[in-house]
């Protein structure tokens, strides 16, 4: 005869339904248990990073043997003795196709899957962050490390301020995770670029400056000079900076986060 199950790890959607299965699958009430709740779960964001909850539960005053119990995967099963519905044919009146709209005023209605994901996954970012804020999206010439087109993001609004932050780590991170999800969504890698108010194009001019003035330098001293970590689109804007210059070279070392382009002389 097999020996009463004493405890069981339960690991379902939530805390509450991981407790009603170990109960039921041990034959015992609350009172009669201790639960030891190992991870109480998380839902994610957009279906990212989700993790479902898991629980321990043990029959007081016994010496956990753990069983583990996952959730089963839901079978769909039909019913017997009940046939599909066939859908009855068409009329005549019906089976007529319908008119063609104009290809000219139809294609005015038509957006483009890569912008309206890009916008509508940005603007539920915002939602969730409290930011009351106008999202419009474009094909632009935005541009990876590997020169592929992408779609520009952009963000207007009053006291935008907060989605920048340092060095703009916020913007940064915003357009990390926008990718993340955007490439989920559309089951393929999209370059993506957010702007805040212009904020991108202020920065893009600081770039410029930045990399004439450390280039001066390298050519001064003949020392090559590293710059602070940059994301890949920082980084493109000093490559294409000084792609062309006659005295200096641009390379990036190490890895993301910490990725930096590094100007040298030209040998």
């Amino acid at each position: 005869m097999a020996e009463p199950i004493t405890s069981m790890e339960i690991t379902a959607q939530t805390i509450e339904e991981a407790i009603e299965n170990g109960l039921a699958e041990m034959g015992l009430s609350i009172d009669d248990v201790d639960i030891d709740y190992l991870d109480e779960g998380s839902k994610g964001l957009f279906g990212l990073g989700g993790r479902l909850a898991r629980i321990r539960i043990t029959k007081k005053g016994s010496q956990p043997v753990i069983i583990e119990k996952k959730p089963q995967p839901a079978i769909e099963v039909s019913q017997p003795g009940i046939e599909e519905e066939t859908p009855a044919k068409p009329s005549r009146a019906e089976a007529k196709p319908p008119k063609k709209e104009r290809p000219v005023e139809t294609a005015a209605l038509v957006e483009e899957p890569e912008l309206r994901v890009a916008r509508e996954t940005v603007s539920e970012l915002l939602e969730e962050m409290h930011i009351h804020a106008q999202v419009t999206s474009t094909f632009s010439e935005v541009a990876d490390d590997k020169d592929l087109p992408g779609v520009l993001v952009e963000i207007t609004g009053p006291d935008l301020s907060v989605l920048i932050g340092r060095r703009s780590e916020t913007l940064n991170a915003l357009q990390y995770l926008s990718s993340l999800i955007i490439g989920k969504r559309l089951e393929k890698w999209l370059p993506l670029m957010i702007d805040v108010e212009g904020y991108r194009q202020r920065r893009e001019r600081q770039l410029h400056q930045l990399a004439t003035r450390i280039a001066e330098q390298v050519i001064s001293s003949g020392k090559r000079q590293a710059l602070e970590p940059m994301p890949a689109n920082e980084r493109r804007v000093i490559h294409l900076a000084l792609r062309d210059h006659p005295a200096v070279m641009t390379e990036s070392t190490g890895e993301e986060p910490y990725r930096k382009v590094v100007i040298l002389p030209k040998k």
